[in-house]
């Protein structure tokens, strides 16, 4: 099955409620958040909604990874350790939470105490193209093969 990565990339201004809403189950309500969902039919449906204010990719285990380090935080905005994972979900390493998570098999709001969303920075260096524009228009909006490449700019 697999999981995607999905980052937020436009703002909230001129956005119609039922897509606010959408975003907001996803837990993107902000600017520059991501989060990691399954990939099924039920959160296609979701993205295809959202297609005009995210991009989205297939997660690999080392971006998992890396994200969950360095911008997971549980509640109390605190960071994320490897003991707190290991207690939180009785796996043995954050490697091996982070291939649960790629492969989907675990979910972000399956982890208690963990805050479902990373708040990111913008990415260093800019955008390369429109954000007003889905990638085969020639811009940033839509689905993505390296999403992992724009994560590693906003880490």
């Amino acid at each position: 099955m697999g999981a995607l990565i999905v980052v937020r990339i436009r703002g909230t201004v001129g956005v119609r409620k039922e897509v606010n809403y959408t975003l907001k189950l996803m837990h993107l309500p902000r600017k520059f958040h991501a989060t990691i969902i399954p990939d099924d039919n039920s959160y296609k449906g979701m993205l295809m909604k959202v297609k005009d204010y995210v991009t989205w990719g297939p997660a690999d285990p080392e971006i998992v990874k890396d994200l969950l380090l360095k911008r997971g935080r549980t509640i109390g905005n605190k960071p994320v350790t490897e003991e707190f994972l290991k207690n939180a979900t009785g796996l043995n390493s954050i490697d091996e939470v982070a291939k649960a998570l790629a492969e989907g098999t675990l979910k972000l709001n399956k982890i208690a105490g963990l805050k479902p969303v990373f708040r990111l920075p913008p990415p260093k260096g800019g955008f390369k193209k429109s954000t007003k524009k889905h990638i085969t228009q020639g811009g940033e909006l839509g689905y993505r093969e390296d999403i992992a490449s724009l994560i590693r700019r906003m880490l």
